[in-house]
């Protein structure tokens, strides 16, 4: 978790920028990434060159060539305000947009074709000079602590929530992924990708994992760099983002591509991937007019949380998996659309899992009571129990503050619980089938899910176990009373005959 000194150093950044003339949040969130990323950058090429001086040989991929060298952050940070300005305006920002570009200077990547339309918005010399010494001040060599950077700039953005768009905490991101545990051979996909923090974290558990098998050969690697992650959204700046966030991240040309996944109906994507992760925006409803069709025949509503559950069961290949963030109402809500939708995953699908989330979670943006659905499309059901998990803290305060509480953490139990629940070996299974629903994690037969017309909220099957309490008997009470009564009038009668 990001630390006060580095949230006083980003408040200050953002107070220079605001000042000298920047008052939109993303445009300054958009402007401090294009600087991060040519930082960035540098540093690659600087491991780059010790890695050619160890070896003694020439640099392998350079990113800078020697004409290129004055573009560098670490050279242009030392020079006066208006030779940096004007060598980061008219070089290195114009370098970062090349970058994915044919020979012919057509976009070859997403990333290009995204960046076709960035704009260098920083107001005056001495405000970029200020902002870079600020932000070079900031030790960045740990890759979580850029993660913190960039969550606490996104949440800072004054409409985050308006529409439904939280962002999602890093380390429930990872609890989805090792859940759901990606291999090579799937294709992943996020509709609401914002800035890709799903798919940079699948990319990450695939390279920790089955980084052998990523890095056997040139169509392996093809294959994960260019048709593994896939990722949509309405948002240029995000998607910008989203873009320069993966290629920092090693993936260097993801398909992240604009589009309104709700209204927009692509035959081309139906039925395409096999692993979704995403967490879509809550609020809101569209006008049946402006949704796809297709969604509506499989759940007539205009709730979007909703919709783009139906959406993800169409994205979805026959066998694919999906781990995805939802708003309690999902679970309990009794309109028909509600209903529908929830029979559906059980009798139609197969429905794995339901975690349940503390409603600090999404703090201090909203106090917003969430879940964690975990599910797989068969097209012919399959569902014969559902795992239930109350997680009940997640190793940060549930206030506004989220300070760091790392030994109280449900994280671990639940993903070793998870492992028992898809083990192999019934023994270990068993184990799980056996705890009782006063636990903090059963199993729920088909049946009892059914019966409780296809509710899938956790306090519907848990079992809360009521301490007896023994009270005195109602004589008791009286004789107490009556011989507190006397001890006072004993009491009193002393008291009058000291005083005369």
């Amino acid at each position: 978790m990001i630390t006060g000194e580095i949230k006083s150093k980003i408040d200050r950044i953002w107070d220079t920028l605001w000042s000298g003339g920047i008052s939109n949040p993303l445009t300054i969130i958009e402007q401090l990434t294009y600087l991060l990323f040519i930082k960035r950058l540098d540093e690659l090429h600087t491991l780059k060159e010790n890695k050619a001086a160890r070896l003694k040989s020439p640099i392998e991929d350079p990113i800078f060539t020697p004409a290129q060298d004055g573009w560098r952050w670490s050279r242009f940070k030392e020079t006066a305000p208006e030779p940096m300005f004007a060598t980061v305006r008219d070089h290195a920002f114009g370098f970062i947009k090349t970058i994915g570009q044919s020979a012919d200077g057509e976009a070859a990547t997403t990333y290009s074709h995204h960046m076709k339309d960035a704009t260098f918005m920083m107001p005056t010399p001495r405000v970029l000079a200020n902002v870079v010494d600020q932000l070079d001040a900031i030790d960045m060599a740990d890759r979580d602590t850029k993660g913190d950077l960039y969550e606490y700039m996104l949440g800072k953005i004054a409409s985050a929530g308006q529409n439904g768009q939280f962002r999602t905490p890093r380390h429930i991101i990872g609890l989805m992924v090792d859940m759901l545990a990606p291999t090579p051979k799937d294709t992943i996909c996020d509709p609401a990708c914002g800035t890709a923090g799903f798919l940079i974290a699948a990319s990450e558990f695939l390279t920790r994992h089955h980084g052998d098998a990523i890095y056997q050969d040139a169509a392996s690697r093809l294959r994960f760099n260019e048709a593994t992650f896939h990722g949509y959204d309405f948002d240029s700046t995000m998607l910008r983002i989203g873009s320069m966030n993966m290629l920092l991240h090693g993936v260097e040309n993801p398909d992240i591509r604009y589009k309104d996944s709700l209204s927009q109906t692509d035959e081309d994507d139906s039925e395409k991937f096999s692993v979704i992760l995403a967490n879509p925006p809550f609020a809101g409803s569209l006008d049946y007019e402006s949704t796809a069709k297709d969604l509506l025949q499989t759940v007539k509503t205009k709730k979007t949380e909703l919709l783009f559950m139906a959406l993800f069961l169409r994205l979805l290949k026959t066998g694919g998996r999906a781990a995805v963030i939802v708003p309690d109402g999902v679970l309990f809500g009794s309109s028909n659309a509600h209903k529908q939708l929830r029979k559906l995953l059980v009798e139609g699908q197969k429905l794995d899992a339901v975690v349940s989330m503390p409603s600090g979670v999404f703090k201090p943006y909203a106090g917003v009571s969430t879940a964690i659905l975990f599910f797989t499309k068969t097209n012919s059901g399959g569902t014969d129990h559902v795992w239930f998990y109350d997680m009940k803290a997640d190793g940060f305060s549930l206030d506004d503050k989220r300070a760091p509480q790392p030994d109280n953490s449900d994280l671990p139990d639940l993903l070793a619980r998870w492992q028992n629940v898809r083990s192999a070996f019934p023994a270990m299974r068993q184990e799980e089938e056996q705890r009782p629903r006063t636990a903090q994690s059963f199993l729920v037969p088909k049946a009892d899910i059914a019966a409780n017309d296809y509710d899938l909220s956790l306090n519907r099957y848990k079992e809360v176990v009521h301490q007896s309490v023994a009270h005195d008997t109602p004589q008791d009470i009286l004789a107490r009373l009556a011989q507190l009564e006397a001890e006072i009038t004993t009491g009193r009668a002393e008291l009058e005959g000291l005083i005369g």
